[in-house]
């Protein structure tokens, strides 16, 4: 995996449900290196952070070999990278080999991989179609959240190298299945019981699917 293009925002003021909000997801891409902190990345806009930010979505990370399946759906929109909110777009970044709790050393940093991005009205803002989010469901490549062991600066040109295996194996594609399934696998659930890099919020409300 491969760091292709390093993205910030800036806030930027929407109207939903005729209230003005404030948002983080329209990123543009920077020349600069950028620094992963452990809550956050610096400089970058996360306004709500009940909900993004914090220690298990330092960082939010999307597949560039996804963008030509969604440029071929919305080709009316002006394409850059970060359009999906990512501050950094990867290419080679494969969601079912990728497992919850793998650790990498990219750039300055020590990254782990945490958990799939779940889309929000915020993302059909973006785009323009509120019908992306269950398009970005049904599609099943989610991206991946990052938590950062490390901080440090990381670039375009920055390659991530697998330091440490998770022990369970739970990928951030089956693991988006999951979140996701009407009828829950069970031997998923019980495997993300076992993933520290998982918030223990997010592992009780699975656990309720056991009893």
């Amino acid at each position: 995996m491969k760091i292709i293009s390093t993205n910030i925002a800036e806030p930027k003021t929407i109207i939903w449900n005729g209230k003005e909000e404030t948002t983080g997801i329209y990123k543009v891409p920077t020349e600069a290196p950028i620094f992963l902190g452990k809550n956050d990345v610096k400089g970058d806009e996360v306004s709500d952070r009940r909900y993004h930010g914090g220690e298990f979505k330092a960082c939010y990370m999307y597949s560039a070999d996804q963008y030509p399946y969604w440029k071929a759906l919305y080709p009316q929109l002006q394409w850059q990278w970060g359009m999906f909110g990512e501050n950094l777009t990867v290419e080679g970044l494969d969601e079912t080999r990728l497992c919850i709790g793998d650790i990498y050393k990219v750039g300055g940093a020590l990254v782990q991989i945490t958990q799939p991005r779940e889309p929000c009205y915020k993302l059909g803002i973006r785009f323009g179609n509120q019908l992306i989010i269950k398009q970005f469901i049904d599609h099943g490549y989610s991206g991946t959240y990052i938590r950062v062991l490390e901080a440090g600066y990381v670039s375009i040109g920055d390659v991530f190298n697998l330091v440490e295996q998770a022990e369970h194996r739970l990928s951030i594609f089956d693991f988006n299945r999951l979140l996701f399934a009407k009828n829950k696998a069970r031997n998923h659930i019980e495997l993300a019981q076992h993933l520290d890099a998982l918030p223990q919020k997010k592992r009780d409300k699975l656990k309720a699917y056991l009893k």
